[in-house]
């Protein structure tokens, strides 16, 4: 976990272009890995992206370092379903427990009927399988489009969640975590 003071909360439309920057940069190795620079998330506009913020059914929520946004995640809201996506995580702070205290920062933005949480993600981006893994997300299927595949996960919510360690692992101890 990283020595960092994280503040999490919604992003406005005020913050859209420095989201749009961060998600870029996060974005970069993603499409490295896929030898394919116009992913969604590197081409997206930015009035694609503040139409995106002030769309109902969808929540974004950023996490600060100070003034500096170093984190993201879209949660889109659909009856009994919340569907994470675009969690980026500023290049120069990867792998210091951001993106993990992310996803639990959107249990208390989600409607009390929501049952399930899923993702996807590149089926070759094994750093991100392995953090939703880690969390919960179990592999539902595979679906292609293009020339990528997309893996698809899930994580079933009931009445408790693993309490998150400062190092940001789950540790086993149940609480509600959207009380």
């Amino acid at each position: 976990m990283s020595d960092l003071d994280i503040t999490i909360g919604l992003v406005t439309d005020e913050a859209a272009g420095e989201l749009l920057t961060l998600r870029r940069a996060a974005f970069v190795t993603e499409a490295q890995v896929y030898g394919d620079p116009n992913i969604p998330p590197l081409t997206q506009t930015l009035g694609e992206l503040r139409a995106d913020l002030s769309a109902p059914g969808v929540v974004t929520l950023g996490a600060w370092s100070g003034h500096r946004l170093v984190g993201s995640v879209r949660v889109e809201i659909e009856d009994d379903k919340a569907t994470l996506g675009r969690l980026a995580v500023a290049p120069d702070l990867q792998g210091k427990g951001i993106g993990t205290q992310m996803m639990f920062a959107v249990l208390p933005h989600l409607p009390e009927e929501t049952k399930e949480i899923w993702v996807f993600t590149g089926k070759d981006s094994k750093q991100n399988l392995a953090m939703y893994q880690k969390q919960g997300y179990e592999h539902q299927y595979d679906q292609v489009a293009g020339d990528l595949t997309f893996a698809y996960l899930r994580r079933i919510l009931g009445d408790t969640e693993p309490d998150v360690d400062p190092d940001g692992d789950a540790d086993g101890d149940e609480v509600d975590a959207r009380d």
